[in-house]
């Protein structure tokens, strides 16, 4: 990856940073010379990334806050504690997701309002935070990571895929009312990738079917193209490409990171 000096000590700030496609993104973003403050709700976790990101970038410039992206007041206050730790925050990754399957008629309200709370809302809150400081600048990046869900249709995963799809939608909506001020919005969208989602994935399905493990991660890994789970570095890089002054004319994208998934 390219590094831009135009983007030295600007300041990201990633939800659901502290493991997964989070941690490689927050990891690629040191690496272009950025602040970054990682955010999620498990505070040993982020302790434990911030020290690994320390150590392999050098302390000056990280931090986190611990908060739940669906609580609109928790992510009002610590979004503020971030800017005074690190600067107004200039580029927001809205990562933080959660996904859990089930039938359509097994998926009662209660799943439906938390797939909605976290993957959609979430976005929706994180983003009303740090737009008002993008607009005054005149410079601003917010990107979604989404999920190829959010492009297609899966089965046993009806609210999660609406979840996901609101949030392409919410992407180019708001990209369009913002495409002359500087501030571009893009959503990136792996597909099945060597996270934790994908780590419970294999445990379902080793345990609904008798499977093996591997045969599990190879049923998951049929759909992309290339045979192969993605890695997070990919996804990250994809994210840390768009945050680059040169991508200013990429905006209301959504990305597929899937090996061909998704054309």
């Amino acid at each position: 990856m390219m590094t831009e000096k135009n983007l030295n000590n600007k300041h990201a700030l990633i939800t659901g940073g502290g493991k997964g496609i989070g941690y490689a993104i927050a990891d690629a973003l040191l690496a272009q010379g950025l602040n970054v403050t990682i955010a999620g709700r498990n505070e040993e976790v982020l302790k434990a990334a911030m020290k690994s990101l320390s150590s392999a970038h050098g302390e000056p410039g990280i931090a986190y806050i611990v908060l739940d992206v669906s609580d609109s007041k928790a992510v009002e206050i610590n979004f503020a504690l971030a800017a005074q730790q690190l600067g107004p925050i200039d580029i927001l990754v809205n990562n933080a997701g959660q996904a859990s399957s089930a039938p359509f008629l097994k998926t009662d309200t209660a799943h439906w309002q938390q797939m909605l709370n976290v993957n959609l809302m979430g976005t929706v809150h994180c983003t009303k935070q740090v737009l008002p400081v993008m607009l005054e600048a005149g410079w601003g990046r917010i990107i979604n990571v989404a999920s190829t869900a959010g492009l297609t249709g899966y089965p046993y995963v009806s609210a999660y895929c609406a979840a996901k799809h609101g949030v392409i939608g919410l992407t180019r909506a708001l990209a369009l009312e913002l495409a002359t001020t500087g501030v571009t919005v893009n959503a990136v969208c792996p597909g099945y990738t060597e996270t934790d989602i994908v780590k419970e994935a294999v445990s379902n399905i080793m345990s609904k079917t008798g499977r093996t493990e591997e045969q599990a991660r190879a049923a998951l890994a049929s759909g992309n193209p290339q045979q192969r789970l993605v890695q997070p570095s990919e996804v990250a890089n994809t994210v840390a490409w768009l945050c680059q002054t040169q991508a200013s004319a990429i905006t209301g994208q959504s990305i597929a990171v899937a090996g061909g998934e998704v054309m």
